[in-house]
């Protein structure tokens, strides 16, 4: 069973997007540390059974992040369900999970599920515009909603969500400083080696998602961030 706290590096696909076989050829054999099939448009089951089927021909850890009931499937190493904590809608909260739990909680393997705090900042991203997500939030937010995922529902994971935009690199290291146990995630933005670079120096695991898509060979720099820490 593979090891989500060693993971310094994870590629993000979404299954709405195109990618040729060569690039993801590329990605799945650039050392990243696993891949994470997801989006918040467009996800259905046949687009996310076809990227599957792509990446299953390499030996990496593959994982589903939820976003509809409605593409979930047997195949996946890992399922991330998302809680995104700073939603002004409890759909987002635990609705969906409630929904996915109702359909499929007698044959879910839950050494395989991740739960992960999310919180949504780029005011402008589709997501937080979905989840109708309170992004204006204070270092002091980010230090209460770590210590909440962290200390009282101890979830897994936390996950510092930019979507499309780089960051602030204050609130992930405020967010770092106050987890012990929970592992977290930075995602958004990150461009190039030096981006990756800045924001693993807090997180513990950076996501890469959108430059696959507009620059395969920066994309492909971000992996070089798991030597540095070596």
């Amino acid at each position: 069973m593979y090891d989500i706290k060693q993971w310094e590096h994870i590629f993000k696909l979404d299954p709405a997007k195109t990618i040729s076989d060569e690039d993801l050829e590329a990605i799945c054999m650039s050392n990243t540390d696993a891949i994470i099939i997801g989006g918040t448009d467009d996800v259905t089951e046949d687009n996310v059974i076809q990227l599957m089927s792509r990446v299953r021909r390499y030996p990496l850890p593959l994982a589903l992040e939820i976003s509809n009931v409605e593409s979930v499937m047997p195949g996946f190493d890992f399922y991330f369900i998302p809680t995104v904590l700073n939603s002004n809608d409890v759909k987002y909260h635990n609705g969906i999970l409630l929904d996915a739990l109702k359909s499929y909680g007698h044959v879910i393997d839950f050494n395989e599920v991740v739960f992960e705090g999310y919180v949504v900042l780029n005011p402008k991203s589709k997501v937080a515009q979905l989840t109708d997500a309170k992004t204006d939030l204070s270092i002091d937010d980010i230090e209460a909603y770590a210590q909440m995922v962290d200390n009282m529902y101890k979830l897994p994971v936390m996950y510092i969500e930019y979507s499309g935009i780089y960051g602030d690199k204050n609130y992930v290291e405020a967010a770092a400083d106050m987890l012990t146990e929970t592992q977290l995630f930075y995602g958004g933005g990150i461009n190039s080696f030096e981006d990756a670079l800045e924001m693993a120096a807090h997180a513990d695991t950076i996501v890469v998602g959108d430059v696959v898509y507009k620059d395969i060979k920066q994309a492909l720099k971000t992996v070089k961030i798991k030597e540095s820490h070596k």
